[in-house]
């Protein structure tokens, strides 16, 4: 089948790749999930010919992928940012990420960590110097910026956290390298929470769960800083953090970055081994920067 063809097909599979099934447009889609909007910041990313870029916004923007917004009027220039189409692809990008991780770049494991050396963690490392977007996560009572309004914001991901009796984990779980230990982390940063603000900085823990999920572990736990649902995977694609999946979920592993006031990370650690320990490094990375 030609590639043209692809559209014409009865397969749901088959129509999606008639709209995004070349290479260069789902890196489109990622570097404008990522924060770039303009055309001539995406053609310095992709390093690809302003003629093929054109040609995959114009057809990002025919189906409804990309809406197209005027930013100037004299000449006129657009910006380009993901509909609810293309923030349905998010899942899509994260699974491609996740597999390129564990299968091709990986030993094929199923881990909830980095293995150090890997393309996985170089590429979480240089996260440092990246601006984060503006995004929302989310909280029963609403959604918010996960950067807050001090010096410095840390933000922990980690990969699942449930109230007992409410939820378990899923099977299997303790046996997935680096999974264990979210309930301890979160533990620990509460107890820090004094020094962290004496530092002037801010904590936020980052799952892929649930808001009322995340809620009703924080309130068994007695944890007081915001535990925030990125769900929709809106800053793990912008940022491309690193992933596993386990029983059917997208889930983040373990990483912790130090953001400062505008929004730019001054700090990663990655891999973590020792979820406990990483609260001690994350206080030590804000007293340093």
């Amino acid at each position: 089948m030609r590639y043209t063809d692809l559209a014409d097909a009865d397969c749901a599979i088959a129509q999606a790749l008639g709209v995004v099934g070349d290479w260069w447009t789902l890196l489109v889609v990622r570097d404008v999930a990522g924060g770039l909007h303009r055309f001539d910041a995406l053609a310095a990313e992709l390093g690809v010919s302003r003629k093929v870029l054109a040609q995959r916004l114009a057809t990002l923007v025919e189906h409804g992928v990309l809406d197209r917004r005027r930013y100037q009027d004299h000449p006129p220039r657009y910006e380009y940012h993901l509909s609810d189409a293309g923030r349905g692809l998010l899942p899509v990008l994260i699974a491609l990420q996740d597999w390129g991780s564990r299968y091709v770049s990986g030993d094929g494991t199923l881990r909830a960590t980095g293995v150090e050396g890997s393309a996985e963690v170089r590429a979480a490392r240089a996260l440092v110097g990246t601006r984060i977007p503006p995004v929302l996560l989310g909280r029963d009572t609403g959604a918010v910026d996960p950067v807050a309004d001090t010096p410095r914001t840390v933000l922990f991901c980690f990969p699942g956290a449930y109230r007992p009796g409410v939820q378990g984990y899923p099977p299997g779980w303790g046996d997935i390298p680096g999974a264990a230990g979210c309930t301890l982390e979160s533990r620990t940063y509460q107890a820090r929470a004094a020094d962290f603000a004496a530092a002037g900085a801010s904590v936020r823990g980052i799952s892929t769960q649930r808001p009322d999920q995340l809620d009703a572990f924080a309130e068994h736990e007695g944890i007081r800083f915001p535990l925030l649902s990125d769900a929709d995977l809106a800053l793990t694609a912008a940022l491309r953090l690193p992933t596993f999946r386990a029983a059917g979920v997208d889930r983040l592993k373990r990483l912790t970055l130090v953001v400062d006031a505008d929004r730019v990370v001054r700090a990663v650690d990655y891999p973590i081994t020792d979820p406990t320990g990483s609260v001690d490094d994350a206080l030590r990375l804000v007293d340093s920067g």
